[in-house]
């Protein structure tokens, strides 16, 4: 007689993506009449007193359609980038050293983009983001097997100009249009934990479209999210190319090295705040690349189905943003204690063999904080960089992570040195070393009597 083995492949229950839905739609509902009774001793807030009535809203719905719409492009390629690599027989080895092109190419070149665009305009290098993505899609549509080194390149380029241009472009632009300090930082707030859960919602919708247009036909289908990709290229750069035309003032490469030198190198408040980013940075890489190995480890899952739980709980810890914002904390200990969070949840993932229910919750609190951090952390640029340096500063922070990225991926996909624990732990260190970083800026802060108000800008 057989024995028939049954297998389980385990799923989130629908009642997860219910609960993330309603708790995210309730502190959106709720905070208008918190915000209302306290209003007496906290800080006027755009989703109160002003919202959408300021001097530029078509400005930041017009940004915030753009950036969704990026987001999308970034996350299609994410999605479709790992099936497409299984689909073609792409060996490990050949996916490690595809990941090691990609950030490679963001260290070398990345890194001196946020440089050059402080120096040619930010709404350019936002450009540049959609036509990188269009030869992509047009790459991967005319060639039959396309080659994935050229393609990684121009994506790894994409998204280091993600990360740093469109948050540039909204700082610069709203702080034209609206000169005071206090309405002015109350707009970004908004604009910021905004741009984070868009994003969020922006790369479910990217996984959806990317498995509607793949569909049941592999042979057919393999080759839709290209056209998808490039028809939104299109868009966007119809769309960048029509309204704003972005004009600012740009310094010569001399004056701006200067600046350079003195606002930010010359800073030991940019210097921890540039380091806070680069572990973030460090540990959301690592956790992407080692997220669905962590699970799978013998085991059967729908990461298809956890996927968008992850980033349904990203967008929760955003909502969370303008409640801490409107209350008396300041934003170093709310960094503090999210870092601290993070690294501890990290800590256990990594020598704690765990049910998948468990490693999913603790995946979920992980990316809550993000969704918390994101937003706080451009606050605290838009308090201590001035704007002209605004991309500068984030690229250059995140060329620490990137080399690290670099060397560990080398360690453990090619000498095999480490495991993938030691990876996870390195990424605790740093988010319990981003934390120190929060703390001691707090105290350079008292000893600066600085208040929370961004700084003005400097003065040619």
């Amino acid at each position: 007689m057989g024995i028939v083995i049954e297998t389980f492949i385990w799923e989130p229950s629908s009642s997860v993506f219910i609960f993330i839905f309603f708790s995210s739609f309730l502190l959106l509902s709720l905070f208008p009449f918190y915000l209302s009774k306290h209003a007496p001793t906290t800080k006027s807030s755009s989703l109160s007193d002003h919202p959408f009535s300021s001097s530029s809203p078509r400005f930041q719905l017009y940004f915030l359609l753009l950036y969704s719409l990026a987001s999308v492009l970034d996350g299609l390629w994410l999605v479709y980038g790992e099936f497409e690599l299984v689909y073609y027989g792409i060996s490990k080895e050949d996916t490690v050293t595809f990941m090691l092109i990609g950030f490679g190419a963001a260290l070398f070149v990345g890194s001196l983009l946020g440089l050059v665009s402080d120096l040619i305009g930010r709404k350019k290098t936002c450009l540049v983001f959609f036509i990188l993505h269009l030869i992509v899609g047009i790459w991967k549509m005319v060639a039959p097997s396309p080659s994935f080194w050229v393609a990684n390149l121009c994506l790894s380029l994409a998204t280091s100009i993600f990360s740093f241009s469109f948050e540039t472009w909204a700082v610069v632009e709203h702080d034209k249009v609206d000169s005071k300090p206090g309405h002015r930082q109350d707009i970004l707030n908004e604009t910021f934990w905004l741009m984070t859960f868009f994003e969020s919602a922006s790369l479910i919708g990217s996984q959806v479209i990317g498995n509607w247009m793949v569909g049941g036909n592999l042979e057919k289908g393999i080759g839709s999210p290209s056209i998808a990709a490039t028809l939104l290229a299109i868009l966007g750069i119809a769309c960048m190319s029509r309204h704003y035309d972005g004009t600012t003032k740009i310094m010569t490469f001399k004056d701006y090295r200067m600046s350079f030198s003195v606002y930010i190198l010359g800073d030991r408040r940019i210097w921890l705040l540039a380091c806070a980013q680069a572990c973030l940075h460090f540990s959301i890489a690592v956790f992407w690349i080692l997220w669905a190995p962590t699970l799978a480890d013998g085991r059967e899952a729908f990461l298809g189905l956890i996927y968008p739980c992850l980033l349904g709980a990203r967008m929760l810890g955003s909502t969370v943003f303008p409640w801490l914002i409107n209350a008396s904390l300041r934003t170093e200990d709310c960094l503090t204690c999210a870092f601290v969070v993070q690294a501890l949840l990290l800590s256990i993932i990594a020598y704690d063999y765990e049910e998948i229910g468990v490693l999913v919750t603790q995946f979920s609190l992980y990316h809550a904080c993000i969704g918390l951090i994101l937003p706080l952390l451009a606050r605290l640029r838009t308090m201590y960089v001035p704007n002209e340096l605004r991309g500068g500063m984030i690229s250059l922070s995140l060329a620490s992570a990137n080399a690290a990225i670099l060397f560990i991926l080398m360690q453990r996909g090619y000498y095999r040195t480490i495991e993938n624990s030691t990876m996870i732990a390195f990424a605790a260190v740093g988010l319990f070393m981003a934390a120190g970083c929060m703390y001691v800026l707090k105290r350079e802060a008292f000893k600066g009597d600085m208040k929370e108000e961004p700084i003005s800008t400097f003065k040619d």
